[in-house]
């Protein structure tokens, strides 16, 4: 059984695109049936509509404060739709608990680091100001709390000496292309997903170069 995806953007549709792609495939357990978008000039849209996917948009500025309102209207289109799963894609909208109770289980969203480290924004600039030798990507559901849910996969690269914010994002945003579309082949079939190999591990030793210097000074003479 095929089931029926809506997807809720902002911006350039990057990880819409990545999931569309996967979509042609005969075998694939899920179809995008409708793109909604909070922007008109949200650039998804247009990919949207090259594909040939029903995409509306509900700008939220017409709403003004009342942000329930606004979630009201997407859900009808959504139900409207025959929507069965919901996949936000870089939707820039903190969702209130209506629509959060309305689609509870049944909403996945991707943000772009190794949950529960750095939820909400900015996340490259915070993990190169941490210092952390892995950063990542999670799709996980959505719950009231922000980036919260239920945990349903994660993608990690290595942090590199040198890395900007800019080249850290380019690097995890390849693999939010290729884990969304995994992690929501898994929840459109009900099938088990493919766990790592148990001894399976991504290193990233720090570089003499990126130490501190008390460290190199302080390392103990090999006996």
């Amino acid at each position: 059984m095929t089931r029926r995806v809506g997807v809720l953007i902002s911006g350039r549709g990057s990880n819409l695109a990545a999931l569309l792609a996967a979509a042609k495939a005969p075998d694939y357990p899920a179809r995008i049936a409708l793109v909604l978008s909070n922007r008109p000039d949200a650039g998804g849209l247009g990919i949207a509509a090259e594909a040939g996917i029903p995409a509306e948009t509900v700008d939220h500025r017409r709403f003004g404060p009342d942000r329930a309102a606004h979630e009201v209207a997407l859900d009808a289109k959504l139900r409207a739709a025959g929507i069965e799963l919901v996949c936000l894609a870089g939707y820039m909208r903190r969702l209130t608990p209506f629509l959060v109770r309305a689609w509870a289980g049944r909403m996945l969203n991707i943000h772009p680091s190794l949950l529960p480290a750095f939820p909400g924004l900015d996340t490259h600039a915070r993990a190169l100001q941490a210092g952390v030798c892995l950063h990542g990507c999670t799709v996980h559901l959505v719950s009231e709390a922000v980036d919260e849910g239920a945990i349903l996969g994660q993608a990690a690269v290595p942090v590199l000496p040198g890395d900007t914010e800019a080249s850290l994002a380019k690097r995890v945003l390849a693999q939010e292309h290729l884990l969304y579309p995994a992690v929501l082949r898994v929840v459109a079939s009900g099938a088990a997903g493919q766990a790592a190999a148990g001894d399976a591990s991504l290193l990233n030793v720090l570089a003499a170069e990126t130490l501190p210097r008390q460290v190199l000074r302080e390392r103990p003479a090999l006996q």
